[in-house]
């Protein structure tokens, strides 16, 4: 069992440990956050929390039963109604459907609750599987994406719309 949750202070232990832990299964799909983000990881996560307290940003983690983060899932609001999702999956939780359920969920969210019309993701070309979770999830390819939206890799953007 796993519950979508808003990311919280008390997470931040969580979240390290799912980052350290996948950071290498990562690395195959996206670029390596560096170890710098480790090291200042703390402070990373309060900025995360204050994005979300003004406004900014809605950061979700899916935990499981034991209180493991299992998944990210990230929406950066920008102007005029639009948001931009990230998410991440830990790779014992890829391929259940775990993340198009969570993408889903935080699409619902946006659209119902954040005055959101319009989410947008983009994913590295050799990344099926996260192809695969937006299509799943309601998304639809809308072009190319440049690398640095995609960790230095070719990619695309994928759309999904309210309504």
């Amino acid at each position: 069992m796993t519950s979508l949750e808003r990311l919280r202070p008390d997470h931040a232990d969580a979240v390290l440990e799912f980052e350290r832990a996948n950071r290498a299964w990562f690395m195959r799909f996206i670029g390596d956050r560096g170890d710098a983000y480790f090291a200042e990881f703390q402070a990373r996560h309060d900025a995360l929390l204050a994005e979300q307290e003004s406004g900014e940003g809605a950061y979700f983690v899916l935990v499981d039963a034991e209180g493991a983060v299992v998944g990210r899932f990230n929406l950066i609001l920008l102007d005029d109604g639009v948001a931009e999702l990230g998410y991440r999956m830990a790779e014992h939780a890829a391929g259940r459907g775990l993340a198009t359920e969570s993408v889903r969920e935080v699409c619902r969210i946006a659209f119902s609750q954040m005055g959101i019309h319009t989410v947008r993701a983009a994913t590295s070309l050799t990344n099926i599987a996260s192809q695969r979770v937006l299509l799943k999830a309601g998304f639809a390819p809308d072009g190319p994406a440049d690398p640095s939206a995609v960790g230095g890799k070719p990619g695309s953007w994928f759309e999904r719309r309210s309504g």
